[in-house]
C-alpha cells in the first residue's frame, strides 16, 4: 500500500505539473492517429502511458488493477472496464502484457479486443508484450482478416504490429526505449512518430512476429553474454586477479561487451549499475528466466541446436528456485558463480 501511494504521487506529480486539462495540444500532421487506446498499465505500460498523454494524445486505457485505473480516472485520463470498450473508443490500441497468455486473453478473450467478431474499430494494433513469435504471428493473422468499422485515410484492413521493447523501466520513464517492430512496413512508418514518443529508436525488423523474434534474441545473447563475463571474472578471482583488473583487460581488448563495460556485475567494480545497490532494480531473472524460455521453445520449434540457450535456461531457473527471482539478472555472478564483491 505503501509503494502504492508513493507511485501515486509520482505519476500526479508527472501529469500534473500543469492541470491535467491543460496539457498543451499538438498537432497530429506527424501522426494518421488521434485516439490512443492503451491495455496494461504496470511497470513499463504505465510510463509508456504517461509519455504519451505528455505528447498530447487522447487517451483511453484499461487495467485489471483497479487502483491505478483510479488514479488514470481521477487525472481526466478515459478509462475502461474491458479491452473491448478501449477498442471501440479508440484509433490505436497498445498492450504492454506480462506473457503471451495474457496477450492472448487480452485480444481473444471475453470482451478482448477482437470480441466483435470481423469488425473492428481500431486501423491499428500495437502489443509491446514480450512473447514468442507463434502467437504475435497467428494474433496477425487474426486481426488482418477482420474489417474496418470506419475506413480512414485510406486504410482498407486492420493491422496489427509487435513492438516489443529494451531499455527497461529507467528508459519507458525517460521516453527512451528501443521498439524492434515486426509487421507491414506501411503500418510501421505510419506508427513510428506513435512510437517516437514514447522511445528514441524504432526499428523495423521485417514481417509479422519478427519484432518478437528479435527481442527473443536480443535477450538471448544478453543473457548469455553475461553468464560469459560472470564466469571468467569469478575464475579470475579464483586465480587471484582482482575483478577490476579483468575489467580493465576486457574493456581494451576482444573480451569488451556491454556486461563488462557498462552493466559489471561485480560489486564494487562499477557505479550506478544493479550490482552495487545489492542486484536491486535493473531486470528482474524472472523476467530473463521467462524470455529464454521463450527462446528454448522456439529453438525446439524450428529445430536449432542451441546448447547455450538451454544452459543459460537451467542457469537463471536454478537462481529463481533459490529465492533471487527478484534481483538483477547479473546477480549469477553471486548467486551461481560464488563470485566476490571488490571493495575499493
Amino acid at each position: 500500500m505503501a509503494m502504492m501511494k508513493i507511485y501515486s504521487y509520482r505519476l500526479r506529480a508527472l501529469l500534473s505539473s500543469s492541470p491535467f486539462l491543460s496539457f498543451p495540444s499538438r498537432s497530429f500532421s506527424s501522426s494518421p492517429f488521434q485516439s490512443i487506446g492503451f491495455v496494461g498499465l504496470g511497470n513499463m505500460g504505465s510510463r509508456m502511458a504517461n509519455n504519451l498523454l505528455k505528447a498530447g494524445y487522447k487517451m483511453t486505457v484499461h487495467d485489471v488493477n483497479c487502483n491505478v485505473m483510479k488514479m488514470y480516472s481521477d487525472m481526466g485520463v478515459s478509462t475502461k472496464q474491458t479491452p473491448f470498450e478501449v477498442a471501440e473508443a479508440s484509433d490505436v490500441v497498445i498492450t504492454m502484457l506480462p506473457s503471451s497468455s495474457h496477450v492472448l486473453d487480452v485480444y481473444n478473450g471475453p470482451n478482448g479486443l477482437l470480441q466483435g467478431g470481423s469488425l473492428l474499430m481500431p486501423r491499428l494494433l500495437i502489443d509491446s508484450s514480450t512473447i514468442d513469435p507463434q502467437t504475435s504471428r497467428k494474433l496477425s493473422v487474426s486481426v488482418s482478416n477482420c474489417i474496418l468499422k470506419e475506413k480512414k485515410d485510406n486504410w482498407e484492413n486492420p493491422v496489427m504490429l509487435d513492438a516489443p521493447v529494451s531499455g527497461g523501466v529507467v528508459a519507458a520513464e525517460a521516453g527512451s526505449l528501443t521498439f524492434m517492430v515486426g509487421g507491414s512496413e506501411e503500418a510501421y512508418l505510419a506508427a513510428k512518430s506513435l512510437l517516437l514518443s514514447m522511445g528514441k529508436n524504432t526499428i523495423f525488423c521485417g514481417g509479422p512476429g519478427n519484432g518478437s523474434a528479435a527481442k527473443i534474441c536480443n535477450n538471448l545473447a544478453m543473457a548469455v553474454s553475461m553468464l560469459g563475463v560472470s564466469e571468467a571474472l569469478a575464475l579470475g578471482q579464483s586465480l587471484g586477479i582482482t575483478a577490476s583488473t579483468l575489467t580493465n583487460i576486457f574493456n581494451s581488448s576482444s573480451a569488451r561487451c556491454w556486461s563488462s563495460d557498462s552493466y559489471n556485475p561485480v560489486p564494487g567494480v562499477m557505479q550506478g549499475v544493479p550490482s552495487s545497490r545489492n542486484y536491486s532494480g535493473g531486470f528482474a531473472s524472472k523476467l530473463m528466466a521467462k524470455d529464454l524460455n521463450l527462446a528454448a521453445a522456439s529453438a525446439e520449434e524450428v529445430g536449432l541446436k542451441c546448447p547455450l540457450t538451454f544452459l543459460a535456461q537451467n542457469i537463471f531457473t536454478e537462481i529463481c528456485k533459490d529465492g533471487h527471482e527478484s534481483e538483477d539478472f547479473s546477480c549469477a555472478f553471486h548467486h551461481y558463480y560464488s563470485g566476490k564483491s571488490e571493495h575499493n
